[in-house]
């Protein structure tokens, strides 16, 4: 049996439910702002249910995402509120590692919008230096092209931190990312730019185990996180777009999640957990099943 990291789950969607508000485009930076104390309610909720990582609310926080709304200034003290939060629910559980999430830069899912490697890495590099000395592990999320997967590493490995890399893939091939290139391209890129792990996320539990299958040569841990929508529409992709154009899927309790996660330990996943519309429910039943399966959580 294995030992097994227990991510959390999406902290974004579970932040919109619990808020009631309309989504909007800062979607879960909108909320830390509107509703002080629910990131820490949700991390609580999150380690409660025996994630050991707390990934931090700073997925969205970029420049691009706040240019032309009211907190366009507030770049660094977004970035301090996300990590005062995590750290708050860490220090009340009493254990637990933080993860400081760097979202896509532009938009989730389209790799056409990545910047050129100068400005790309420069971008990346001013979130990585604000979230390392507080966190434990630097997690580089829903990354959609090779080329985004070069500048995130040359941005974050040198800051000394362990460094998991978060592949996004195509939702009807997992073999490949949204776009379109090979994942099994992207494990030299992994192990030559410093990453301690890869991972799969952001995508239907589907398209997980292929893409896991896709990283069989990497010598580095592995894992997957898998969101709950029916798929990426084409509204979504248009500018500024807000998570309410999305459909949760209706065959997505914790139970039939954890079925699909529990397929992925079994293929050699060591890193597993939950992205948009996994919530506390999906962790703990995950976490039932891995200590039932005579795994140790860590």
């Amino acid at each position: 049996m294995a030992e097994i990291t227990l991510l959390d789950g999406g902290m974004g969607q579970e932040l919109v439910h619990r808020a009631g508000d309309r989504p909007t485009p800062l979607w879960s930076t909108q909320i830390m702002l509107d509703h002080p104390g629910m990131v820490t309610a949700v991390h609580k909720d999150f380690f409660a249910a025996d994630a050991t990582i707390a990934t931090t609310n700073s997925y969205a926080i970029h420049h691009d995402r706040l240019t032309g709304t009211p907190v366009e200034g507030a770049f660094s003290a977004l970035h301090q509120s996300a990590l005062y939060e995590a750290r708050t629910a860490r220090r009340e559980h009493g254990s637990g590692r933080i993860a400081g999430a760097i979202g896509p830069l532009r938009a989730s899912y389209r790799p056409d919008l990545h910047p050129e490697s100068e400005e790309a890495v420069a971008l990346f590099t001013e979130v990585a230096e604000l979230l390392a000395p507080a966190c434990d592990i630097l997690i580089c999320e829903t990354v959609a092209s090779l080329n985004h997967a070069r500048d995130i590493l040359a941005a974050t490995v040198p800051l000394g931190l362990p460094v998991w890399l978060a592949l996004t893939v195509d939702d009807r091939d997992g073999s490949r990312l949204r776009s379109g290139e090979a994942v099994a391209d992207a494990v030299p890129i992994a192990q030559d730019g410093g990453a301690s792990a890869i991972l799969i996320n952001c995508s239907t539990p589907e398209a997980i185990l292929p893409a896991l299958n896709a990283l069989s040569g990497t010598t580095l841990p592995i894992g997957g996180y898998a969101n709950g929508f029916e798929q990426i529409t084409e509204g979504f992709l248009d500018d500024k777009p807000t998570v309410d154009s999305l459909t949760l899927r209706r065959d997505f309790t914790p139970e039939l999640y954890a079925d699909h996660v529990m397929t992925w330990v079994a293929s050699g996943a060591t890193i597993v957990g939950g992205c948009c519309e996994v919530g506390p429910a999906h962790i703990a039943e995950i976490a039932k099943r891995l200590r039932a399966d005579g795994h140790t959580i860590v």
